[in-house]
């Protein structure tokens, strides 16, 4: 398991002023210090998992951009930070394994430190292997499950409480349109998901009668790192028989569901709803995928004609939604 803490605030300049929680020392910038003085009534505190690229880091600027502040938490150390101090004075990055249940409380330690209390958790962070289920190791299985589903679920329980005593907090769960439609070559990634969003609403009802809101989004096919993976892998061709949607616009609709706290969003918008109707009926999922799968071998084809592509069976830091 990887090594997990919180590293603190990071970003230039030579005034600074220091915070201590524990044993780890945080370290603010004058601009930083201002700048958490100096917050619109609309401004909130994010805690945005799996934010060192793809739709969270994504996310992040996003929601920098319209005033928020942001935690960015990561497993990649050097990443995050990089990141967080691509975006200046409101944002800040800290390292996160999300299977730790120590970290997560780090990682909530490290934003109160750095810009208050915690307003929204988005729990954006996952993996996928490629490759049909059969061909894959126990490990590789656990893997996905620890992080998708486990890894949520923790951060999940670790949000409510601390949101619960502070009175007022957003959960955003960054699910996939996979949770309602399963496809070959992503069999357990599907059966994360769909626990994911089982996990998610079952909570949201748990907790009616609290200061919590709740709301799960379904992303496609997102052109992200993860996205390149399976391109090297014929078991995912699948993924490419739709339109595949840009960070930037999924990353819109996660800091859009702040304000106008929607309950679930599926994408596209009626496509999905299409999508989520189909994954109903089993005997219709048996005959409408095959047709879907061998649209999206043509299509891995013609992306891949020009210059080849090399099978890649690593797990990468996800983002994977997909049609």
């Amino acid at each position: 398991m990887v090594a997990s803490r919180c590293s603190g605030c990071k970003s230039p300049g030579n005034n600074r002023g220091q915070s201590r929680i524990g044993q780890l020392t945080w370290t603010f910038d004058q601009e930083t210090l201002l700048a958490m003085s100096e917050v619109s009534e609309n401004s909130r505190v994010l805690l945005v998992t799996g934010a060192a690229s793809g739709i969270g880091a994504a996310i992040a600027q996003s929601a920098v951009e319209r005033g928020h502040r942001v935690m960015l938490s990561d497993v990649n150390e050097q990443a995050v930070q990089a990141r967080a101090l691509s975006l200046g004075s409101r944002a800040a990055g800290c390292v996160l394994d999300v299977r730790d249940p120590d970290a997560w409380v780090r990682a909530f330690e490290a934003t109160e430190a750095a810009f208050g209390g915690v307003d929204v958790l988005v729990n954006n962070a996952g993996i996928t292997h490629t490759g049909h289920a059969s061909g894959l190791g126990p490990g590789q299985h656990r893997d996905i499950l620890e992080v998708n589903l486990l890894g949520a679920i923790t951060g999940t329980c670790t949000a409510i409480e601390r949101m619960t005593a502070q009175g007022r907090g957003h959960i955003i769960t960054v699910c996939s349109m996979t949770s309602f439609l399963p496809l070959p070559g992503y069999a357990t990634y599907c059966g994360s998901k769909h626990g994911l969003r089982a996990f998610h609403h079952s909570v949201a009802l748990e907790e009616r009668d609290g200061p919590l809101d709740f709301t799960i989004i379904h992303p496609p096919s997102t052109r992200t790192d993860m996205l390149e993976q399976e391109l090297a892998d014929p078991a995912c061709a699948i993924s490419f028989a739709e339109k595949s949607y840009a960070p930037e616009e999924i990353a819109k609709t996660v800091v859009d569901a702040i304000v106008s706290k929607p309950v679930e969003v599926v994408f596209p918008p009626l496509g999905g709803r299409v999508q989520r109707i189909a994954g109903v009926f089993p005997r219709l999922m048996r005959w409408v995928i095959p047709l879907a799968e061998a649209k999206g071998r043509k299509q891995r084809e013609r992306i891949i004609a020009p210059a080849g592509c090399h099978r890649s069976d690593a797990a990468r830091p996800s983002d994977r939604s997909t049609v």
